[in-house]
């Protein structure tokens, strides 16, 4: 396993576990899944937070705080996890079972697929750790979850921006009856989308700003990157429109066909997944089906097993960072 360093930028004194990906002075929230969490249980008897091990973790410890009487720690067992929350689903409860993605997907995927799912039950899986927010190699970067995730029929998809998109989507998942992937993002979490008048709506995409030169399309902290890059090419006379997509499980078909079907746009996915089986080929089917065919592109992470090391250096070596996407958008438009 290859450890990277960079000699370009200052040494880093975080831990390549980390997984915050806030830049500095940036606005944050922290803890924004488990704070919601114990706001929608107020409101909601019924709900129960479960965990393996990792309730520090997920932020799942601030509901188990204010509810310890509705928190189950389930130890370190993801299967059993997941066969114990269909159990509570079905006696009425609906649990919010929170691990690591690469633990719930990989380690724990017929349990789901099998109890959950195939009957329909109300569970919310929430996943720390998804794709590459984490340095500690392919053992915990959970970079193939969606493509895992989207072969389970009926199964919502979730992959919030920020802590506003986090909160929301929360109250949004406990209304919605069935069971639901969502990608958890924990910690101090950035804070962007309250500058865009968002809203979180179930399957629905967002529009967040409109540009005639490129159409950036893209889900969790990519939408972050989005308008991060767009901000930038605006400096330099390109005019970019974000398309966030926090739902990729029912995916909003008709927001991408009418936005996709604008001409002379360059369309560009990103997403912080492999580049199989994600959102891109999830937006490139459906282009294809409604015979749209604009210049497409797509800024994923590679077919691989990735490095271990720095977040910030695996994220310009693997094309997800502000500056990586800028420069791969300005070379497509040459």
């Amino acid at each position: 396993m290859t450890t990277l360093t960079s000699a370009k930028k200052p040494r880093l004194t975080t831990s390549a576990m980390i997984a915050s990906i806030a830049a500095e002075g940036q606005k944050t929230v922290a803890a924004p899944f488990g704070h919601a969490l114990v706001k929608e249980a107020a409101k909601r008897p019924e709900i129960v937070g479960m965990t393996a091990d990792l309730s520090k973790y997920t932020d799942l410890h601030i509901f188990g705080q204010a509810y310890p009487e509705r928190h189950f720690q389930m130890g370190m067992a993801e299967q059993l996890l997941m066969g114990a929350a269909g159990g509570m689903a079905k006696e009425g409860m609906m649990p919010f079972a929170t691990t690591y993605a690469v633990f719930a997907t990989r380690r724990a995927y017929d349990f789901i697929h099998q109890v959950i799912a195939e009957e329909n039950l109300n569970v919310k899986i929430c996943a720390a750790l998804p794709g590459l927010t984490t340095g500690y190699g392919p053992s915990h970067q959970a970079t193939e979850d969606i493509a895992l995730m989207r072969g389970i029929p009926g199964l919502t998809i979730v992959d919030p921006c920020d802590a506003l998109d986090t909160e929301q989507a929360v109250a949004a998942i406990a209304a919605h009856q069935g069971p639901v992937y969502m990608r958890l993002l924990r910690g101090k979490v950035p804070l962007v989308l309250d500058e865009y008048d968002y809203q979180f709506e179930l399957g629905k995409a967002k529009l967040l700003r409109d540009g005639r030169d490129v159409l950036l399309i893209s889900s969790g902290i990519m939408t972050m990157r989005a308008l991060e890059s767009a901000k930038v090419l605006a400096g330099e006379n390109v005019d970019v429109a974000v398309l966030h997509v926090p739902t990729i499980k029912p995916l909003d078909e008709a927001a991408l066909i009418q936005h996709c079907g604008r001409p002379g746009r360059l369309v560009v996915v990103a997403e912080n997944h492999s580049a199989v089986g994600g959102l891109g080929e999830a937006v490139a089917t459906t282009l294809l089906r409604a015979q749209i065919c604009p210049a497409f592109r797509q800024i994923a992470l590679p077919d691989e097993f990735l490095a271990a090391g720095a977040l910030p250096t695996l994220h310009d070596r693997y094309g997800i960072s502000t500056e990586s996407m800028v420069a791969a958008i300005k070379r497509w438009l040459t």
